[in-house]
């Protein structure tokens, strides 16, 4: 797998808590940023709101206007909610 470099700005005092931590641990602060963003990612991934949206794509311009070429043909018969579900996550 590729890796790529990246620069952020961190204040002085996280990185002194960083490097004590790293060190105690006999890891190098690299390997401390990229555990805790892997798993701040895994807990993110986890969460239903992301599971939720993650599927979602954003609609080419062709199927957009298809959509709403669909709803303006439809009448308020159409567009009436008939039944509702409620589902607890």
């Amino acid at each position: 797998m590729a890796t790529r470099v990246m620069n952020f700005k961190v204040d002085d005092s996280l990185i002194i808590e960083m490097k004590e931590v790293a060190g105690i641990y006999n890891m190098t602060v690299t390997d401390l940023i990229k555990q805790a963003v892997r798993e701040y990612m895994d807990s993110l991934k986890a969460d239903p709101y992301y599971r939720l949206s993650s599927n979602i794509r954003e609609a080419s311009a062709k199927e957009s206007a298809e959509i709403l070429k669909a709803i303006e043909n439809m009448s308020d018969d159409d567009l009436t909610i008939v039944s509702k579900k409620q589902f607890t996550v």
